[in-house]
């Protein structure tokens, strides 16, 4: 039997709503292949999903039962060819100071367009969310041992952001009006 986490809540968008997703975690034992992913919504693992992606396909799109997780050493271009099919990805950060997942997360936003749930699992702390939200995450399933309602504030410890991102394209620069004489070139000048 499959290794199966839930969440009662996670954060979502700006709020800590219930969750009715369950995350599938392969045991040392089982196999890709062979596990038997349970009805109902699951984040399946990306190996899953491609060794068992023809049985599962009924479930996924429309049904919007299927979802899948990508570990932290898995490319976001893995899966592109069928992104449209997941409501929800969900990206696994294994300890606090893996950062692979901000790159997986941004590349999925940005260069394959991805536009459904992308949801932060595994160890997701609330120094974390800010940059997060940064990257194109819009969901966190963080810490059960953690206050949930505590991490929610680490989405809003910081009012401006000087840098483009997915959660805001132009830089601080380019969202201001400065008064500048006009004999001044340098887009950044005034800064």
């Amino acid at each position: 039997m499959p290794d199966i986490q839930h969440h009662a809540q996670i954060i979502k968008g700006r709020a800590v709503v219930a969750d009715d997703w369950r995350v599938l975690r392969l045991l040392d034992a089982e196999t890709p292949e062979s596990v038997e992913v349970p009805t109902g919504k699951v984040i399946v693992p990306l190996t899953v999903w491609r060794a068992q992606r023809e049985s599962l396909l009924g479930r996924a799109g429309a049904n919007g039962e299927i979802g899948v997780w990508f570990a932290s050493d898995e490319l976001a271009t893995s899966a592109k060819d069928d992104l449209d099919r997941f409501a929800l990805i969900a990206i696994d950060f294994p300890k606090f100071s893996d950062g692979r997942g901000y790159s997986i997360a941004f590349n999925l936003r940005k260069r394959l367009g991805y536009t459904g749930e992308l949801r932060a699992i595994g160890d997701v702390l609330r120094d974390q969310l800010f940059q997060m939200q940064r990257c194109g995450f819009d969901a966190y399933a963080t810490r059960q041992d953690r206050n949930i309602h505590d991490a929610l504030k680490g989405l809003t410890v910081f009012s401006e952001t000087y840098q483009g991102s997915v959660d805001q394209a132009l830089p601080l620069f380019r969202r201001q009006q400065r008064d500048v004489p006009l004999e001044h070139s340098d887009v950044g000048a005034g800064i």
